[in-house]
């Protein structure tokens, strides 16, 4: 047991963690901003049904690509989180929340997750592993 114990310490690497819930988010986010550029009069429809204008339709899609791009190489991850939050509330209780807490039923379980992630992005940063961790240690070596 204390071997493991070891090894678990071992392992400790907070901004690991922070590029793994990154690259997650990136993934989900360009997944899902690519699939609403390629059926955007569907998007457009679909949130015109919820009663959410077309240009929110534009902004909520080129925002998750973006966004995910963003999250990718680990630049401006705190804003992108806001506006991922922001996106992933509205997403909650406009279209997730009537259905429960099930994924299986529409709920807003994904959602929920990806919220919390994109909170993350907001307190954590995008860490040390990425573009603006790179240009942070860039400047502090060539301020030295």
């Amino acid at each position: 047991m204390n071997k493991i114990h070891q090894l678990v310490h071992r392992l400790n690497n907070p901004d690991m963690g922070i590029l793994f819930v990154r690259l997650a988010l990136a993934a989900t986010f360009i997944n899902a901003g690519w699939f609403k550029i390629s059926n955007i009069a569907m998007v457009v429809d679909g949130f015109g049904q919820v009663g959410i204008p077309t240009f929110l339709a534009y902004l909520v899609t080129y925002g998750e690509f973006i966004g995910g791009i963003a999250l990718l190489v680990g630049i401006f991850a705190r804003y992108f989180g806001i506006l991922l939050s922001i996106i992933m509330v509205v997403a909650m209780f406009k279209v997730h929340f009537v259905n429960g807490y099930s994924l299986q039923n529409g709920g807003y379980e994904y959602v929920l997750v990806l919220l919390l992630g994109a909170l993350a992005m907001v307190a954590f940063g995008s860490g040390k592993y990425s573009l603006a961790g790179w240009l942070r240690n860039r400047k502090i070596a060539t301020t030295v």
